[in-house]
């Protein structure tokens, strides 16, 4: 049995009964409700009346949600590239209407996320679409729950397609993850950056965190150390992991919020407080 944690949608290896824990939410940036540990199944999230809804975002981009929400909630991105498609950020649920949308899309490459929080059902999906790499960043494969001959690590970076590329940043986990798609955003190319940065509500803004649900932020060093290695990619848009865009600008953006962040925790402003 495939089990899938409630709180962050991991799934588990091949298992008779459910772990007494989920590391991925044990660590210091998830959490574990009050309740305790929980565990569903793909049956029982079915059962419950549980569909993915696809949603057309921009021209070669799909995204993908479950509902209701399961675990944390993350939209998957689908990024299309003539040679075929990429799913990023898996959500931890699948059905079959769904698999067979990802199909019409073109052949599937790969699937992948920005870190372990993301994992869902990564291996899962993968099978489903005809047995795909699914692409870890070596620095994460202790959170790999699942441990599957599909499993296919790298280190810097690694070429889906020729446009398509997997870039590890580091930050929120050392092996956080982004996707550059440079025919995106009709040319000017898109960043998926899962949350290795997450545009703020003021829409003007991003935020850089080590746990974004316990509030710990990154230290400056490494904010500017992240945004450094970010500018050099090519995209003026950006998508997080929840389907959140900065339509354009984005580069700038992540400048002027690098720079702030990196004040802040520097004590620049400790005379406001």
């Amino acid at each position: 049995m495939i089990w899938i944690c409630a709180t962050c949608a991991v799934e588990t290896d091949d298992l008779p009964e459910p772990p007494d824990a989920c590391a991925v939410c044990e660590d210091e940036r998830q959490w574990v409700p009050e309740q305790g540990q929980r565990w569903t199944t793909v049956d029982r999230l079915r059962e419950a009346g549980t569909r993915i809804r696809v949603e057309a975002v921009e021209d070669d981009l799909w995204g993908l949600r479950a509902e209701p929400e399961v675990g944390i909630g993350q939209q998957t991105m689908v990024v299309r590239v003539p040679e075929g498609v990429l799913l990023f950020d898996c959500v931890g649920y699948i059905d079959d209407a769904a698999v067979e949308l990802v199909r019409s899309l073109g052949p599937a490459l790969a699937v992948a996320s920005s870190h372990p929080h993301m994992y869902g059902l990564q291996t899962e999906w993968a099978r489903a679409l005809g047995d795909v790499p699914v692409l870890v960043a070596a620095p994460d494969a202790e959170w790999v729950r699942r441990r599957d001959p599909l499993v296919e690590l790298y280190d810097e970076q690694r070429q889906v397609a020729p446009g398509l590329t997997l870039h590890r940043v580091g930050g929120h986990f050392r092996g956080q993850a982004v996707v550059e798609w440079t025919a995106g955003a009709e040319g000017r190319g898109v960043l998926l950056a899962g949350d290795a940065v997450f545009p703020n509500p003021d829409r003007r803004s991003m935020s850089f965190m080590r746990s974004y649900p316990n509030r710990i932020p990154l230290s400056g060093n490494v904010v500017q150390r992240v945004a450094g290695q970010l500018e050099a990619l090519h995209f003026d848009r950006l998508y997080n992991n929840f389907g959140t865009a900065v339509p354009s600008g984005a580069k700038a953006m992540l400048r002027r919020s690098a720079d702030r962040h990196a004040a802040w925790t520097r004590g620049d402003f400790d005379h406001l407080t």
